[in-house]
């Protein structure tokens, strides 16, 4: 079967003004900012424009607000070759991030949006439109249960980011193959402090679970039914010079999805979307720091 996109990824667009700043401020604490970055943003959305930099053919389903910002966002996706069909756009506004980072990549985040409209189940039909492997952030629900149901019957890759826990998140993480989380997650929905202890507690909800730790790697633990085997253990990082720590883990997603579309083994899948998120934190910006196909490459060829 001939896919029409390698990887759809369904969720949470916004817009990011990233501040440089050289502290984070205190309270009644006036600043002045270094610099200004304004791009898109949003989980599955900085994944599908990954995805897309990486050389894959790419689709984003979600919604941007006919405003400023949501044309900026479409405009960007469509100069990184993702595949807009499947955006909805309406009356309310394009949700805005503002970021402050320190020099030293540290950050502080906060999101505004309203309640955002929603694709309906029957907004794409893998057999007839199928896909190499998709993956979710827990936003755009009634699409992702319908397409995570289909994909199970097909035999195709789902993935589900999640970043923190909330009611997109808890209502997925049960229904698909690969649960790829951030470290903050696992500590809290499970308890645990150790990313492998976390990793092994998420057994129940799906064959591979993957926690993502920043510096210090990644964990992962997978059952027997696991599309690679059963299995578990320490995935060590690769050590650039960071700058931006933003849509790091957006762009680990991204590729790692994209690793599973192309077929790639389970260690090259993790290499491959370890590399990816390393070189993201070495420029300002989640959506400038996404690196190409050839310079992941380069990289690569580097450390071997």
């Amino acid at each position: 079967m001939t896919s029409d996109f390698d990887v759809l990824c369904v969720g949470f667009a916004c817009y990011d003004l990233t501040f440089s700043i050289d502290h984070h401020l205190g309270p009644d604490e006036k600043g002045r900012a270094t610099g200004l970055i304004g791009c898109g943003g949003g989980l599955a959305a900085n994944a599908a424009v990954t995805a897309a930099r990486l050389g894959y053919r790419t689709a984003f389903a979600g919604y941007l607000g006919n405003d400023l910002y949501g044309d900026a966002h479409l405009a960007e996706f469509q100069e990184s070759a993702v595949d807009t069909s499947l955006v909805l756009r309406g009356d309310p506004p394009t949700s805005l991030s503002a970021i402050l980072v320190k020099p030293d990549g540290a950050r502080t985040l906060v999101n505004y949006r309203e309640e955002l409209p929603q694709l309906g189940a029957s907004a794409v039909d893998l057999a007839e439109s199928p896909v190499g492997a998709l993956l979710f952030d827990g936003h755009q629900q009634k699409l992702a249960i319908s397409l995570i149901a289909q994909a199970r019957r097909m035999g195709i890759p789902t993935v589900l980011d999640a970043d923190s826990v909330n009611d997109g998140t808890t209502a997925l993480m049960g229904l698909v193959e690969f649960l790829v989380t951030s470290e903050r997650f696992g500590q809290q929905f499970t308890g645990c402090e150790d990313a492998l202890d976390a990793a092994i507690s998420l057994d129940s909800y799906a064959p591979t679970v993957v926690v993502t730790a920043g510096e210090r790697g990644l964990a992962w633990h997978s059952r027997a039914d696991s599309r690679f085997g059963p299995g578990q253990g320490w995935f060590p990082p690769f050590v650039v010079e960071v700058i931006d720590t933003t849509g790091a883990g957006d762009a680990f997603h991204g590729a790692f999805a994209a690793g599973l579309s192309a077929g790639m083994g389970w260690e090259e899948v993790l290499r491959y979307a370890s590399a990816v998120g390393a070189l993201c934190c070495a420029k300002n910006g989640a959506r400038i720091g996404i690196p190409t196909g050839g310079e992941v490459a380069a990289f690569l060829r580097g450390k071997m």
